[in-house]
């Protein structure tokens, strides 16, 4: 028998360091040649690292979350036959094997410091068997402080029952409370909801932040910390803007994509920056420099089961509605499904958030560092406005928008959102050329 020393490999790009983010093996399970072991997160993409021999795991060389240096230790294998020896296994990007989400969406590269790799053993959850299950309906209180272990749809369905989780003997994997156990529980003559004494619930959860989980973190409080944020809120009339969409949704052709209001607000955008070159910019402020561009490039915020990501459509100036529309949904579902590259992830010289129908009545968007403005949609609201002689029924929306005023001064900010705002409230604009 020998060991294999399992290392962080290469994984390309000049990578120096990597964030492991997800174990798929524990130690004592048998893999074999190729299995994967682990997936860890640049700020590129997250690559599945595959063993390159088949053996016992012996070892697991960090906790997730970890930040490795490539060349770190990742696995201890033992390996029937053979000496000890030390490898480097070959990466394989995650999105080859299944879709994952890929890196955080950046307009610049995001560091993470170096940290020395861990020599603990990792815990990592264990599989789950299919244990038979005991029809005991009830058993003695949980050791005080020990939480236990329960599905959310399960611990919503006991706290209706009035049921303390803790007097409910589990029979599942590691103790873990089912459906059956609680039913069992009831039956046992358990207390209905209505006679049940309230419980305190002493219960904490510690979520360690991984991967795009942190990152964005760190990118939210980098962008707080960093730029001087102020936040811009206006009304608008979108009533003449929904009815043209509305005909030009009419007008089914295979050839065209459903309009939102984003492809419109896009078109705003790039038509109010010809107006406004500094808010289309970045801002440098180690070099304290500005960079404007002539491009119109819109990162929009995409939310995603992993986490916020801001794909960017680039040029905008030169496409047109249905073009904007059609390139806004490619994305977008590039982003949900994991499979957006890099090159779809970064870039933005601007940002547009939107929370849809969640939009509330105004926010405060927080800047996607380096750029100095991000303008955001707040929910569309049809209610009377007075229009000079009478109320009519109009369909208003606010937009909430931040800037850097470190660089954007406060009324430039203010008439560059009252310049979007003519565009929206009169649509016809939006298509004469300059």
């Amino acid at each position: 028998m020998g060991t294999r020393v399992i290392k962080l490999p290469d994984v390309g790009e000049g990578v120096a360091e990597a964030e492991l983010v997800e174990w798929h093996v524990k130690v004592g399970q048998s893999v074999l040649e190729d299995q994967v072991l682990a997936a860890v997160m640049t700020d590129k993409a997250t690559v599945e690292i595959p063993s390159p021999v088949a053996g016992t795991v012996l070892s697991l060389g960090a906790e997730l979350g970890t930040t490795l240096a490539v060349g770190a230790e990742l696995v201890r294998i033992e390996v029937p036959g053979e000496g000890d020896q030390v490898v480097a296994a070959a990466p394989r990007e995650a999105a080859a094997a299944a879709p994952k989400p890929q890196s955080p969406p950046v307009a610049m590269p995001m560091h993470t410091p170096k940290q020395e790799p861990s020599a603990g053993i990792a815990t990592v959850p264990q599989p789950i068997v299919r244990a038979p299950i005991l029809r005991t309906s009830s058993g003695p209180p949980r050791p005080l402080g020990e939480k236990p272990i329960a599905s959310p749809a399960l611990r919503g369905r006991a706290r209706e029952a009035g049921v303390d989780l803790r007097q409910v003997r589990g029979s599942g994997p590691a103790g873990r409370v089912t459906h059956d156990d609680l039913d069992a529980f009831l039956r046992g003559g358990a207390p209905a909801a209505g006679g049940a004494a309230r419980v305190a619930n002493t219960q904490v959860e510690t979520i360690k932040l991984v991967g795009l989980r942190r990152r964005i973190a760190q990118r939210m409080a980098e962008s707080k910390r960093r730029a001087a944020h102020f936040s811009y809120v206006e009304e608008v009339d979108v009533t003449a803007l929904e009815q043209l969409r509305a005909v030009l949704n009419a007008e089914k052709r295979p050839d065209r994509p459903r309009l939102t209001l984003m492809p419109f607000l896009m078109q705003a955008v790039v038509k109010a920056v010809a107006d406004f070159p500094e808010i289309n910019a970045l801002y440098d402020d180690e070099a304290e420099t500005v960079e404007r561009y002539g491009g119109v490039h819109i990162g929009i915020a995409t939310q995603t089961e992993a986490g916020l990501m801001v794909p960017v459509v680039r040029h905008c100036e030169a496409l047109g509605l249905w073009e904007l529309a059609a390139e806004v949904q490619r994305l977008a579902e590039a982003a949900r499904q994991g499979h957006a590259t890099r090159a779809e992830l970064s870039g933005s010289t601007i940002t547009i958030t939107s929370l849809g129908a969640l939009g509330g009545i105004a926010s405060t968007p927080v800047l996607n560092r380096p750029e100095v403005a991000i303008v955001g949609v707040n929910r569309e609201v049809v209610r009377p406005v007075w229009q000079g002689t009478e109320f009519v029924p109009r369909t208003m929306m606010n937009l909430s928008s931040s800037f850097d005023h470190r660089v954007i001064d406060g009324y430039n900010a203010a008439r560059f959102i009252q310049r979007i705002k003519g565009l929206i409230e009169t649509p016809a604009t939006l298509f004469l050329e300059a």
